[in-house]
């Protein structure tokens, strides 16, 4: 069963990894690591080790198995581009989002250089692939705002910008070859205060560039209050779904099989990367 997401721009998350490091002023209440380090400590629970590092190899062929199509947030709990991460474990997820054209999946991170790097290199086979979104967080202009750069650079097919939480004005944001902006305040406990005025600058930017925008919500410390309208009215604006059919039942689980079998370096004794590549090709 799919983890269905209360994210108001995806249907579903998929992380088959946990765990993370702070790296920039966006990470500073993040979310999945308050939730996780709840947890710490629990026996048998998935995050029993906190927000500590780990791959999750036996989620891998998660999206194979969902019956119908979804739009995936990728590591949703993590960052698929963190140093910690193997480069061949990163090119296992991309593998399987190859196989699974029938889902739209979207990988964001802040760790943009490695991203480029890898896209342009080991991931090119899934740069491009048309049911793959690959975005950066941006929240201000010192981090935020090269990795905007990163992405541009990269060989990416779909770029996006989730610019949450969006903590000062951005001024002027490079936005030729960027398909979708995503903008949001931060919420919780020690939400930092997010101005109309910098929203509406990065709306009137989407509109002059064409550049779908969605306006994900203002935020606070009672999001649910603040809502999410702007201007009198909602941004909803996503970019086209790539459409395909979900193969049979039959078909998804010997691809279920494959993944699983690709899996045992990271599963098992052996840790080599043969099996995934062999599997999985």
């Amino acid at each position: 069963m799919a983890i269905q997401s209360a994210i108001e721009w995806t249907d579903a998350t998929w992380n088959p990894v946990r765990g993370c490091k702070k790296l920039s002023p966006g990470c500073k209440h993040c979310y999945a690591e308050t939730f996780a380090e709840r947890f710490r400590g629990v026996p048998g629970h998935p995050y029993e080790q906190g927000f500590d590092l780990r791959l999750v190899p036996e989620k891998l062929a998660e999206p194979l198995r969902w019956k119908s199509p979804k739009t995936v947030f990728v590591n949703s709990m993590s960052d698929l581009f963190l140093d910690g991460i193997p480069e061949d474990y990163v090119v296992a997820v991309a593998r399987v989002m190859e196989l699974a054209p029938w889902h739209t999946f979207q990988v964001l991170t802040k760790r943009s250089e490695r991203m480029r790097k890898m896209l342009n290199g080991c991931l090119s086979f899934a740069a491009q692939l048309p049911n793959v979104w690959w975005g950066v967080s941006v929240e201000d202009r010192r981090y935020g705002l090269p990795r905007v750069s990163h992405l541009s650079s990269s060989n990416a097919g779909t770029r996006f910008l989730s610019i949450e939480p969006l903590l000062e004005d951005l001024g002027e944001v490079s936005l030729e070859g960027i398909d979708w902006v995503i903008v949001g305040g931060e919420s919780g406990a020690g939400a930092r205060p997010m101005h109309r005025d910098w929203v509406v600058s990065l709306r009137d930017q989407c509109l002059r560039a064409r550049v779908p925008f969605f306006f994900k919500q203002w935020g606070g410390v009672q999001k649910s209050r603040t809502g999410r309208v702007l201007d009198g009215r909602t941004y909803d604006a996503i970019p086209a779904r790539h459409m395909a059919v979900v193969p049979s039942a039959g078909y998804c689980g010997a691809l279920v099989e494959r993944v699983q079998a690709a899996a045992v370096p990271w599963t098992g004794s052996s840790k080599g990367q043969d099996g995934i590549q062999l599997g999985l090709l």
